[in-house]
């Protein structure tokens, strides 16, 4: 076994000397036995997987500890190179055999003493050794978290467990841009503070375009209110009126969507990131914030964000239907409820958009209201 300081990757050689008057035909496995793994819940049901994973002719595959008896239905998936590895949370372990050898992937079940033990590995090809001669084995292991670049530049695909699901898409390139801004910065919590306005800055005409559409709503209110009254009977009536309203002043009734439409997939793309990274693992921030990847202990940041979604309520028009506007007026109350157990570092970042937003509305209502 080489070890190398500072390095998870351990080069592994296993000698073989054919000390027999006969020729020796054998091939080397390279596996993992894991026992039963407890199920853990996750927020909204999202949790990091926990089971196998292999790379294959280009492939990634996962594998639950429960299906490796029938994935791979036996010893039946023949690649040139891949990998194979068992992945919990933030850490993976993973065989890497030689490039160019012909290997065969295979899962399989057993059990000892009543307890199930899930097996996962690869087999390289027959080698024949003549009577005397020698052959050595060489692989690579590692044992440690999934630190991307590291596992990228190791093995083709290792990167890859650290696996951000279907918003990878989102989740790279966010990580990316955070990296950078935390080798300037040097702290996680500034860094999504940093992020956080930089997305801002990218979708601040859009969002100019909605706050412009609510700010217009907000000044034709009382024609709305009177349009309520007037038609309050008639509710096919009232729509045309309000449709008719909507065209006059050039108003998008859904426009005011277009702000919360936009943050949801950065927000669940940096809650992947959060979960999956083990760079943000115990990051912490100041205070209190030892680890913004876990929920804040003193539920400080859900009270400020509920605080800013029911003052960006204050800053929009009302609901035409008063229904809606009981609806609406009950969201900070659910939201603050449903962000005590998300990561501090999510918080941390819909906090910072909220007041960005605040502020954005405000200038816009002021200079459009006040034109009204």
């Amino acid at each position: 076994f080489e070890f190398r300081r500072g390095s998870f990757s351990v080069n592994m050689t296993q000698s073989l000397q054919n000390g027999s008057g006969k020729p020796w035909a054998g091939l080397e496995y390279l596996q993992f036995k894991h026992g039963p793994v407890e199920s853990k819940g996750g927020m909204m049901g999202i949790r990091a997987f926990e089971g196998g994973a292999i790379y294959e002719d280009r492939k990634y595959t996962r594998i639950n500890f429960t299906d490796m008896g029938e994935k791979l239905d036996g010893h039946n998936v023949k690649a040139d190179g891949g990998w194979v590895s068992v992945l919990q949370h933030y850490f993976v372990s993973a065989w890497i055999p030689p490039a160019d050898q012909n290997n065969t992937y295979y899962s399989n079940e057993s059990a000892d003493r009543g307890v199930p033990v899930y097996i996962l590995g690869t087999q390289g090809p027959l080698i024949s050794v003549a009577a005397g001669a020698s052959h050595n084995f060489s692989s690579q292991f590692w044992v440690g978290p999934k630190l991307q670049d590291e596992l990228e530049a190791l093995a083709p695909g290792l990167d890859l467990t650290v696996d951000y699901g279907v918003l990878a898409f989102i989740s790279k390139p966010i990580f990316w841009i955070m990296q950078h801004i935390h080798s300037l910065v040097g702290n996680w919590g500034w860094t999504i503070i940093l992020l956080t306005m930089l997305i801002k800055a990218v979708f601040f005409w859009p969002s100019a375009a909605s706050y412009k559409s609510m700010a217009k709503m907000k000044a034709v209110a009382p024609r709305m209110k009177e349009i309520n009254e007037r038609f309050s009977s008639d509710p096919q009536g009232k729509q045309k009126a309000m449709m008719e309203l909507y065209k006059k002043e050039k108003i998008n009734p859904l426009g005011g969507c277009l702000p919360i439409l936009i943050q949801i997939p950065v927000f669940m793309g940096l809650y992947w990131v959060l979960l999956e990274s083990v760079e943000l693992r115990q990051a912490p921030w100041l205070l209190w914030y030892k680890d913004l990847s876990v929920m804040d202990p003193y539920y400080i940041l859900p009270l400020i964000m509920g605080a800013s979604m029911f003052l960006q309520q204050k800053l929009n028009p009302p609901q035409a239907d008063p229904m809606q506007q009981k609806i609406f007026q009950f969201l900070p109350v659910i939201f603050t409820f449903m962000f005590l157990w998300f990561p501090a570092g999510l918080v941390l970042y819909w906090v910072v958009n909220n007041i960005l937003s605040i502020a954005q509305q405000w200038v816009i209502n002021k200079k459009i209201v006040g034109h009204a």
